[in-house]
């Protein structure tokens, strides 16, 4: 850990396979990636290293925003990392235009933590202190985070209609 870095840390009331389908299957990730109001219409996902990973946020204020980025480690059940310095196939991006315009990694760990719940762990890399500084002036912490409750509640009720 580094002063480049920022951590979100959760406890989701959700079986780690649950979490880790709301988290990997598009049409699941259309229904937490942002936060509420803000909607999540189109993701594109190649779930694999060199893959490309794309989402398209809205929001009822005219926000509009695509998100362009590259997978490059996905251990099935445990671990996503992604970064937006990419996109799909490893090729360099132009320019970062989602995020604040400063590219990041995104590591993701899914943990059993027992009794049905899941340790959900997420690290964003930045390249300096002032790109971490400035995507937590943006509101790291509660947009993260109110994506990571939604997405335990997305995961529980794939439980439910199991």
């Amino acid at each position: 850990m580094s002063d480049h870095d920022l951590v979100l840390e959760r406890l989701l009331d959700a079986p780690r396979d649950l979490v880790w389908r709301a988290w990997t299957d598009p049409e699941q990730v259309k229904k937490w990636w942002a936060p509420r109001p803000y909607q999540t219409p189109e993701v594109d996902m190649d779930l694999r290293p060199g893959g490309r990973f794309y989402t398209r946020m809205t929001g009822p204020d005219g926000f509009d925003n695509a998100g362009e980025g590259c997978f490059l480690e996905v251990v099935e059940g445990e671990k996503v990392v992604w970064t937006s310095a990419l996109s799909g196939g490893y090729r360099p991006v132009d320019q970062v235009e989602d995020c604040g315009g400063f590219p990041f990694t995104a590591i993701v760990a899914f943990e059993d933590a027992g009794n049905g719940k899941t340790r959900y762990r997420a690290v964003a890399l930045h390249r300096n202190a002032a790109d971490a500084d400035t995507h937590a002036k943006m509101g790291f912490h509660d947009g993260w985070g109110t994506c990571a409750d939604q997405l335990g509640e997305v995961a529980r009720e794939l439980g439910a209609t199991a």
